[in-house]
This record gives structure tokens, C-alpha cells and sequence, in this order.
């Protein structure tokens, strides 16, 4: 894996950046706009998937990344559950809901293997890597 020095040039950090634009683009041109409290979790959720991301990676060592890195994981899912809610409610179609279910997923499964590597790895983060 190359070694990045800034979050921003994570592959990962990228898709959910897009993820979470598309995810705000739904929430504003769809009938979840109507329910305030979905709508901002929903918002929440997607944003939580690239802040927490780039928070882990700012603290510098691999544990605290990987921890935010699960906490980013925990949010994709939580943002599928929370579609699934709409597509129960019919706010959004079943075309809506495959696509961005699917990028939920394809993250989550990034997220995963980057935990997996930085768990298998020797390295420490850039926090460490002079001790």
C-alpha cells in the first residue's frame, strides 16, 4: 500500500466523499426531505462514513485509525438500514435504493479490508514511526 500523507488521498476517503454527496442529493430530491428526523440522520450517517475516516487518519497511529475506521463502517450500515426505512415508506424507489445500498456496501467492504491491513501490517502510523 503506498503511504499517503493526507487523508484526502485515501481511495476510501474518496468514495465516501462521493457517496456522501449522492446520499444528500437523494435526501433533497426525494420524499425523505418530509421526514425531518430520518432526514437528518440519514445526513448524519453518510457524512459520519468520510469524517470518521479522516479523523482516524489525523490522529496519527494505526489503532485509533482502525477504530475510526469501524466506527465509519458502523455508519455505512446504519445508513442501509436507514434506507431500507424509506424504501419501506416509500419515499424512495427500489432503483434509488440498489444503487446507493450497493456503494454503502462496496465501502463498508473497503473499510474492511483497510482494517485488515493495517491490523496485519508492522506499521505503526506516522504518529509512532520515529520511537
Amino acid at each position: 500500500m503506498a503511504s499517503y500523507k493526507r487523508f484526502e488521498d485515501l481511495p476510501v476517503w474518496q468514495k465516501s466523499r462521493v457517496f456522501a454527496k449522492d446520499a444528500d442529493s437523494l435526501i433533497r430530491n426525494s420524499l425523505i426531505k418530509t421526514n425531518f428526523k430520518l432526514k437528518d440522520q440519514m445526513s448524519g450517517s453518510s457524512g459520519s462514513v468520510m469524517d470518521n475516516i479522516a479523523e482516524g487518519f489525523e490522529r496519527g497511529g494505526n489503532k485509533e485509525f482502525t477504530n475510526f475506521l469501524s466506527y465509519s463502517k458502523g455508519s455505512a450500515g446504519e445508513f442501509r438500514s436507514q434506507l431500507y426505512r424509506c424504501l419501506d415508506c416509500g419515499y424512495i424507489t427500489q432503483e434509488e435504493f440498489d444503487k446507493l445500498k450497493m456503494d454503502a456496501e462496496r465501502i463498508s467492504g473497503e473499510l474492511e479490508g483497510f482494517i485488515n491491513y493495517l491490523n496485519n501490517s508492522g506499521r505503526k502510523g506516522h504518529k509512532f514511526a520515529n520511537r
